[in-house]
């Protein structure tokens, strides 16, 4: 290579102006280079929030480093092979020149390094040392998590990329759930003795969406009746977001995602007029499904065409086939397309706006990085939405889009306590196989779907719930799927109150006996978990027998008067939203006596 990269940039490119007179960076990777030129580390973690523009901002520091002869070669180590491509697609547009399809061998000169996976590194590690040893070297890091993926793939990043001058490290998404440590990362003992991730710098979805960077997502969530078999043979009936245990929860939700049922065809049909109510503002806007496996996803496919009277385009596995077809629907203005489990993370489609979670992986790390194929922005008050079901994890998650988390090393086991992020790197682990393929463990599971119907159940935005439950194809559902595909973040705040309050007062007109669905605003209809229920129920006992003391009153007196007071039924036939009124209420009550 007897050029660098800076020969081929454009004079408005940071790396080849003087620095300072020529930006065209979003505020955050301006304050992040200017961070990294200020202290010049060997070693850098970059924490944004996905859709916030992490090739760009390692592009050009890529570039600087390049023109400022700190570097002499590029090594970008990505997840996917779908993901080297893009990589080595967005550096030629600036100049840098990277080879997607090295393998061994020395470089040709034409290029300035070259563009692996993680599992290529995992193969051949002392290539890549030799690469770096001879040349001065920067390494990228994509998606780092993913170096944690096996014990073999963080080993060998660890011996190829040691020798390394410089290494940077991206991710946008929350760290692995596991304890092995990450290669290149630094972690820090807090006061709790625990250790945990330190970023150099970090751009949470937070500060993304206030600066206009991302998209604000609209999560659309549907309950319904479920009805399965066990192994024993016992048939069981279920509402999705009803309180129930871990277990009937994993059966109900995998009963909704059955395309043989009613739930799937109701929620992609509703997904649909979502997108063509998108489509009226954004004319190219794309709808993907995340289904769990090469068979549902077909299925799923195949009802896509039903709907619609047009097929999807279908993406299986990580494959040369698959990357094709996810560039060919990138570059289209088809409206659908299918993809199994974390092909999801290597779809880098900016037209994407409409989400369906068709998949029962349930770690933050996965939901995050499926939400973040949708939250691109392109311009101004385009909003993204994802549709899921009501499970008590997912709609946790989706509450908690703004939660910026670090890995944390050092995880204490209290008694009995269910963590949810330390629960399912089995999950994780089927989830990031390179190849979808069948395995057959499907067939093995005792478990049969029997039906499914589908309600509309809430609509989640910034971390408030909004509607009252809908049935499918009703007006009130119509008026949630209606929202204008551009709005600004505070408008569709505005937009989903008034939505509930013309629900409330439609709902007040008609007589009682009418109401065949839960006639409440979401929130005080919270979905939690049969422990989550247990416990406020056991607060509220807490709290009525420090009243009794209080007032002198039996405990059977009291529980009456709160439910004449606040309505229901009994404590043990309440629901989440019930006992916490009534938890209220006897607090306010305890605290005039005092």
């Amino acid at each position: 290579m007897t050029t660098t990269a800076s020969h081929h940039l454009s004079p408005a490119f940071p790396g080849r102006a003087p620095w300072g007179t020529a930006n065209k960076l979003r505020a955050w990777q301006q304050a992040a280079m200017d961070k990294y030129i200020q202290e010049q580390p060997r070693d850098f973690l970059a924490v944004a929030t996905p859709g916030a523009g992490k090739t760009t901002f390692a592009l050009t520091l890529a570039s600087w480093l390049l023109h400022h002869h700190v570097v002499q070669q590029v090594t970008v180590v990505a997840p996917t092979e779908h993901l080297k491509k893009q990589w080595a697609a967005a550096a030629a547009r600036i100049g840098i020149r990277l080879d997607p399809e090295y393998s061994a061998g020395p470089l040709s000169k034409e290029y300035h390094g070259v563009a692996v996976t993680y599992a290529g590194v995992g193969v051949r590690p002392m290539l890549h040392r030799n690469r770096s040893e001879q040349r001065k070297t920067l390494v990228i890091l994509d998606e780092i998590h993913h170096a944690g993926d096996s014990k073999s793939w963080g080993e060998a990043c660890l011996e190829a990329f040691e020798p390394a001058t410089r290494r940077l490290a991206l991710t946008g998404t929350p760290f692995r759930s596991d304890t092995n440590p990450i290669p290149f990362v630094t972690y820090e003992e807090g006061n709790d003795g625990i250790r945990r991730s330190s970023a150099d710098y970090t751009y949470g979805y937070g500060n993304a969406l206030a600066d206009g960077v991302v998209r604000p997502v609209i999560f659309l969530s549907y309950s319904g009746n479920m009805r399965w078999r066990t192994k024993a043979g016992d048939e069981v009936a279920a509402r999705l977001g009803e309180p129930m245990t871990k277990d009937a929860v994993s059966q109900a939700w995998r009963t909704a995602l059955d395309p043989r049922g009613d739930w799937m065809p109701n929620v992609l049909r509703a997904a649909d007029q979502r997108l063509t109510e998108v489509r009226k503002a954004v004319p190219d806007a794309g709808a993907l499904v995340i289904a769990s496996d090469q068979e549902s996803a077909r299925a799923y496919a195949k009802l896509i065409r039903e709907i619609t009277g047009h097929g999807a385009t279908l993406v299986l596995s990580d494959d040369a086939g698959a990357s094709k077809r996810i560039d060919e629907f990138s570059e289209s203005d088809d409206r659908w397309m299918v993809a199994v489990r974390m092909v999801s993370e290597g779809v880098d489609v900016p037209r994407l706006a409409v989400g369906v979670y068709a998949t029962t992986i349930s770690t933050p790390l996965f939901f995050a990085q499926a939400v973040g194929r949708f939250v691109r922005s392109r311009r101004r008050g385009e909003t993204a939405s994802v549709f899921l079901p009501t499970v008590p994890m997912l709609l946790g998650f989706a509450n908690e889009m703004e939660v910026e988390r670090d890995h944390v090393l050092d995880r204490p086991k209290k008694a009995g306590e269910e963590d949810p992020y330390a629960e399912s790197e089995k999950e994780l682990d089927e989830a990031n196989k390179q190849q979808d393929e069948d395995t057959g463990e499907q067939d093995m599971l005792p478990f049969e779907a029997l039906e499914s119907d589908a309600v509309f159940d809430r609509v989640m935005y910034n971390g408030a719930e909004f509607g009252m439950q809908a049935h499918p194809g009703s007006q009130e559902e119509q008026d949630y799927l209606g929202i204008p595909g551009l709005l600004e973040p505070d408008q569709v705040r505005l937009l989903l109150q008034k939505r509930q309050a013309r629900q409330i007062a439609h709902s007040r007109q008609k007589p009682a006996e009418e109401a065949d669905l839960l006639e409440l605003p979401a929130e005080r209809r919270p979905v939690v978990s049969h422990k989550e229920l247990m416990e406020l129920r056991k607060q509220l006992n807490t709290l009525v027998s420090a009243y009794v003391h209080q007032s002198g009153k039996p405990h059977g007196v009291i529980h009456t008067e709160l439910r004449r007071v606040c309505g229901g039924p009994p404590s043990a036939e309440a629901t989440a939203g019930q006992i916490r009124e009534r938890i209220k209420k006897v607090q306010e009550w305890a605290t005039r006596m005092r």
